[in-house]
């Protein structure tokens, strides 16, 4: 029975690891193809291998110019981040109270509002403080909006150290600042690669925000670039396929090796 049920959970799960592999499948295959070959099937394999699709969005789009922004970006949003998630997660673990619950209780209620609510206000304020068009802005957004998740999953990691070894560091002479980062940050490895992974798929693939806080053109995203591709009446699918695979793949790559990241850092910061 046990044979029974392994092969039939195996069987299921290959199968939706094909449904999800498919799409990923047809953009390859039709990357190396004509217009006029996708037109005419996009389930054919290519006849011919045309890797001056790939050649030809790195001339049209200078992907090298929009990937550097694309770092910038996730840099500054991922060190916000970091930086003011495990603070203020450290904080509020280490101040148990009425007041450490309510502004902890206010960072998860957050979580669940919409970015589509808050987007009209959201591009009026920077607007108003001036950082609308500018990568270091978006990057202070992304802060904002991603601090949430990373003060959660801190708040429960830093739970499970124990207290001891910050009453040593005092006895030692330390103050809250040394303790922190020779103590404690080291210790949040776990939770901070598993942070690190998640906004990084997140700020990399971003698109919608991207697009409605940077105006000028040399300031855009990867995929900010590649939707210039799109057009009104016409659009170089061989070339939009392309520009996605290449922008997709160090994203890819970089989860595939470290994706058992994620669900450790998940499990020991909020079950903990």
């Amino acid at each position: 029975m046990k044979r029974v049920s392994g092969i039939l959970t195996t069987l299921i799960l290959g199968i939706f690891a094909a449904i999800s592999f498919f799409p990923i499948y047809m953009a390859l295959i039709n990357s190396f193809k004509t217009q006029g070959e996708i037109f005419k099937s996009v389930l054919t394999l290519p006849t011919k291998l045309h890797f001056e699709n790939y050649t030809g969005v790195f001339d049209q789009l200078n992907l090298f110019h929009s990937a550097w922004n694309t770092v910038i970006v996730t840099v500054i949003g991922l060190a916000g981040i970091v930086f003011c998630g495990s603070l203020a997660g450290y904080k509020l673990a280490r101040t148990p109270g009425k007041l450490s619950n309510f502004i902890f209780t206010l960072f998860l209620a957050s979580m669940l509002v919409p970015f589509h609510s808050i987007m009209i206000t959201l591009t009026k304020m920077a607007k108003g403080v001036h950082v609308q068009g500018s990568l270091w802005g978006l990057g202070l957004i992304y802060i904002g909006l991603g601090v949430n998740m990373a003060i959660f999953l801190y708040h429960g990691f830093v739970k499970s150290i124990p207290k001891e070894l910050e009453e040593a560091a005092k006895i030692d002479g330390c103050n809250d600042f040394q303790i922190f980062t020779k103590i404690i940050f080291p210790l949040l490895k776990p939770i901070t690669a598993t942070i690190l992974i998640l906004d990084i798929l997140w700020l990399w693939n971003d698109f919608l925000l991207p697009l409605i806080m940077l105006t000028d053109v040399n300031n855009y995203t990867l995929m900010l670039s590649i939707n210039m591709l799109f057009g009104q009446y016409n659009s170089d699918w061989p070339k939009i396929l392309s520009g996605l695979i290449i922008t997709a793949l160090p994203v890819v790559v970089f989860y595939a090796i470290f994706q058992k990241y994620i669900l450790k850092g998940i499990a020991e910061g909020a079950i903990k």
